[in-house]
């Protein structure tokens, strides 16, 4: 591999080994295999302004190797074979931490050395069995959408050379887009974890504000820093993602899902888009890619309403035209105060103008987004989602390089607002315009990530792995619970709205064990009631498991009517389910059913 720009900090990788292994050794584990190709592909594509730092092929095939006999000893390792790279404002022990300034990694006003502790998101991955290939090229201090303003060298796009790969987050996006990294690891405050995705046709995802652990990662703005994935699918950013979150949870978890946090999209939800008004900063090519966008989302079952987002769009603004850039001053300025020859003079001339912000002034623009905040939510109000153009156009390098600052301003038109009005986002390709990627952005209210991964999803149906449930992506909330419905509430069944109403999510078809009596009740609609008699004394009921949060189930609960129960139910594999069942009174009064075997087919049989 090629060294990068004079004054990189490329570690170089070692040669490649050869595919079999030798005699006498047992053979290489897909971790191991997985990591000589990294490299390999690495040296294929000769993309050096990539990378900040690579780990050398040796250790990274040690790492890959402990990985492989994890897996040989028993462990579950859900990342096992994936290979990883983490965008250089993020810690990972032994590594300098330079943010895209050489100098920053080694000054006292920076962070000394190499990091100590690989920061809790990227040690999460580890852990699940990522080998870290190394860390990667940014926008520096992660301020900027384009990928050009690093010493390092501006960061090309992954297929057309002499377009920008998008920033800050550059990279992370292009190791993916290149099959050299399976996951990339970016940080999103304005845009970086989407405008690169949408560049390269790569999926996005930056959840709610807070829920990812931000610790180890050289701030932008603290209050809305998110630790985001680059993925060529769906399926591997959502788990990364779960992985992600876990590590944050506990007593110093920033922020917690939700305790009735809906974890499914409904069938037919209603999908917010913006007027054409609000689409005119789109280049024309772009513009007619969203128009197809929409009817894509149409497509798999949405319903859509054009909305006036102009209120967003005007909040965009506070993040770097208002007193809020006060926060990029807070996180590095006084370091690019001290000079530093290799800081790129448009970041530091952003980040230093922060020291000047009065405090008054601060707390204004706080309260303004309090409000922006609050105009957000009636404008979204009785939607369940909001989709959005990713970004504006995809300019040339040459062109950032005549109008740095007006083409990054207008490529965050629809990104910068979405951390400050706390919201979550997944970045999905869709299709081409002006010759390369087009993508699209689903946004959903703070802490409903799923239903926007949810939709993600149906919009990338024929994506291999997208779903684990048809409908559904992987599931990102922790901490939710079973129940089983026997009736009414079944799929297709009268009261399954209810469910949906909840942000229920259908899990698996099951059947109870034979301790059970099936009747039907005498209700509006109608339904039938499960009863218990004992081992052997009934017959399987066939149901469903549906999944869905503990403050959900507990609204569920408050609503049940009579004479409708909530219980523990056996299932035939001897496990227990909270389920429906009916108070004695009406079990004993009711028309038996038992012998069809399930509610469906009483309604099948007339009875």
């Amino acid at each position: 591999m090629s060294a990068a720009t004079s004054g990189t900090r490329v570690v170089e990788a070692g040669p490649a080994g050869e595919d079999r292994a030798p005699e006498g050794r047992a053979p290489e584990g897909r971790a191991q295999a997985r990591v000589r190709a990294a490299y390999a592909r690495m040296r294929e594509v000769d993309r050096p302004e990539a990378w900040i730092a690579v780990v050398p092929e040796a250790d990274a095939l040690a790492a890959a190797a402990a990985v492989d006999a994890r897996v040989a000893a028993g462990e579950e390792l859900p990342l096992a074979g994936l290979a990883l790279a983490v965008k250089d404002n993020v810690d990972v022990a032994g590594l300098p931490t330079t943010a895209g300034c050489p100098s920053y990694a080694t000054h006292p006003a920076g962070r000394p050395g190499p990091a100590a502790r690989t920061a809790p998101a990227v040690r999460a991955l580890v852990d699940a069995g990522a080998v870290v290939l190394g860390k990667t090229n940014l926008d520096q201090f992660a301020t900027g959408l384009v990928g050009t303003r690093s010493p390092y060298g501006a960061v090309r796009h992954a297929t057309l050379p002499e377009r920008v790969s998008g920033g800050s987050s550059s990279g992370s996006a292009v190791a993916v887009a290149l099959g050299v990294a399976d996951i990339g690891i970016g940080t999103d405050t304005a845009g970086s974890g989407r405008v690169p995705a949408a560049f390269h046709g790569l999926v996005g995802i930056k959840t709610s504000v807070g829920l990812v652990p931000t610790g180890g990662v050289v701030p932008a703005c603290a209050s809305y820093d998110v630790v985001t994935t680059f993925t060529r699918d769906l399926a591997t950013g959502a788990l990364a993602t779960r992985l992600m979150v876990e590590a944050g949870a506990g007593a110093a978890a920033r922020r917690t899902w939700p305790v009735d946090v809906p974890v499914a999209l409904r069938d037919e939800p209603l999908v917010a888009v913006p007027r054409a008004q609000d689409l005119v900063p789109l280049s024309p090519g772009w513009r007619a890619a969203f128009a197809a966008a929409v009817e894509r989302v149409r497509a798999v079952g949405a319903r859509t309403v054009e909305v006036d987002v102009s209120g967003m769009l005007e909040a965009a603004r506070l993040l770097y035209d208002g007193a809020i850039v006060a926060e990029r001053y807070a996180a590095v300025g006084e370091f690019l105060a001290t000079g530093p020859a290799d800081a790129d003079p448009t970041v530091a001339s952003i980040v230093l103008a922060g020291g000047a912000v009065p405090a008054a002034d601060y707390v204004r623009d706080r309260l303004r987004l309090d409000a922006a905040r609050a105009d957000a939510a009636r404008t979204l109000e009785g939607v369940d989602l909001l989709l959005l153009p990713t970004t504006t156009e995809h300019p040339t390098i040459a062109d950032v390089q005549a109008d740095p600052v007006a083409i990054n301003r207008r490529l965050g038109t629809y990104t910068n607002f979405v951390n400050l009005l706390d919201l979550a986002a997944v970045a999905v390709p869709a299709g081409e315009a002006d010759g390369g990627p087009f993508g699209v952005t689903v946004i959903a209210r703070g802490g409903e990530d799923q239903l926007a991964l949810d939709l993600a999803a149906r919009l990338l149906a024929d994506e291999d792995g997208a779903a684990d449930v048809p409908g559904y992506a992987p599931l990102v909330v922790g901490g939710t619970v079973e129940l089983l419905v026997v009736g009414a509430h079944l799929r297709g069944q009268p009261l399954q709205g209810q469910l949906a109403d909840l942000g229920a999510r259908f899990d698996r078809a099951v059947t109870t064990s034979d301790a059970y009596r099936l009747v039907a009740l005498p209700t509006a609609p109608r339904k039938p009631g499960l009863v218990r008699v004992g081992a052997g004394g009934g017959a399987p009921i066939a149901g469903e498991v549906w999944r869905l949060s503990p403050g959900a189930l507990g609204t569920f609960l408050a609503d049940l009517p009579a004479p409708m129960t909530l219980g523990r139910v056996e299932l035939t594999d001897g496990t227990w389910v909270v389920g429906f069942g009916c108070t004695a009174e009406a079990g004993a009064s009711g028309a038996d059913v038992t012998d069809t075997g399930g509610w469906l087919a009483a309604l099948a049989a007339g009875r």
